[in-house]
């Protein structure tokens, strides 16, 4: 009975540092992350080693390894860990107005007018919140929303599963031919490789990339790789300036605004194929205020990005569009390609 008294003393943070320990293995990582000193952390630890009994980290390992009692415990602590935030959210879900904290991250595309609009809006909406929003690669928003570093992301829906994650798809974002506005020859002349102006290429770091690629892949096309690039400004930068031409999206040309001028923009030549951006939460958060996310930023998009786009080029019709929430229609739209 004894051992059962002791085992009541352990604390919720301490069970959070502990967590914090079994993912990453580092407690420099650790107090990185929380603004604790290692001491603090290593306190903590050692608090839940104590009340428990029994070591749950081989210390005498540098990264930090989990003994397998320390494994076990991990996934209770998770799981522990998870239904106690679920509640708590719980019980703030029907009301906005009293939501804390939202971690929120975004891609870049959005950074200049939706991304604001968003701030501005939930603000008003949720007037208790304190509010952190970053602007990130897809991948990393994806990688942080996971590790519940974030509580929403808006990201490129990955093509594998994103197990763990709830998904709601926000626009369809068709890839495109971007050319020098004076370039004489076609789309079909560029895919094809029957043009000396090479083919500007996003990094595979990126998921815009890597989608790319795949779908280059799949069409058995092999075009020259001279020039890779992280940034999306100075990839259309150099289309503008005639140093060579890019497949590219909508939303990705939109906000190179001061090379619009200077680009032509067409239909891929061949089989169609899209990105979705999607908002990225865990599940513990709450329903309701993932929802309200989503419809501010669906409005946000139609009105900055896809009308805008649309006027400019009809030619984009369906397969550019903001993908209807429940309430808007009793089915989405499905992603494509």
């Amino acid at each position: 009975m004894g051992h059962d008294v002791q085992k009541s003393n352990l604390s919720l943070r301490g069970l959070e540092i502990f967590q914090l320990i079994a993912r990453t293995g580092s407690a420099r990582k650790v107090s990185k992350e929380t603004g604790l000193s290692i001491s603090t952390i290593s306190h903590h630890l050692r608090s839940v080693e104590e009340n428990l009994g029994v070591d749950l980290v081989d210390h005498s390992r540098r990264p930090m390894v989990l003994t397998p009692a320390g494994v076990m415990f991990a996934r209770y602590v998770e799981e522990g860990l998870g239904i106690i935030k679920r509640g708590e959210t719980a019980l703030l879900s029907g009301n906005l107005a009293q939501v804390r904290d939202l971690r929120l991250g975004i891609v870049d595309d959005f950074d200049t007018e939706v991304a604001p609009e968003l701030a501005q809006q939930l603000a008003r909406a949720m007037p208790s919140c304190t509010f952190k929003q970053m602007t990130r690669p897809s991948l990393d928003i994806i990688r942080m929303v996971h590790e519940k570093k974030l509580d929403v992301g808006v990201a490129t829906q990955p093509t594998e599963d994103t197990p763990g994650l709830i998904a709601i798809p926000l626009l369809r974002d068709p890839f495109v031919v971007a050319m020098p506005a004076s370039l004489a020859e076609t789309p079909a002349d560029l895919i094809a490789g029957r043009s000396p102006l090479p083919f500007l290429r996003y990094s595979e770091n990126l998921l815009i990339g890597n989608l790319i690629e795949a779908q280059l892949r799949r069409m058995r096309l092999s075009l020259k790789n001279r020039f890779e690039l992280e940034s999306n400004h100075s990839l259309l930068g150099m289309v503008a300036e005639g140093s060579g031409w890019a497949i590219t999206t909508p939303a990705s040309f939109h906000r190179a605004k001061r090379f619009h001028d200077r680009i032509a923009l067409h239909p891929f030549p061949r089989k169609r194929f899209s990105r979705m951006l999607s908002l990225f939460s865990n599940e513990y958060y709450p329903e309701t205020t993932i929802e309200f996310i989503a419809e501010t930023l669906r409005r946000s998009l139609s009105r900055h990005i896809v009308s805008p786009l649309v006027e400019r080029f009809p030619w984009l019709g369906t397969d550019f569009g903001i993908v209807p929430g429940r309430e808007q229609g009793e089915a989405g739209e499905t992603p494509e390609g």
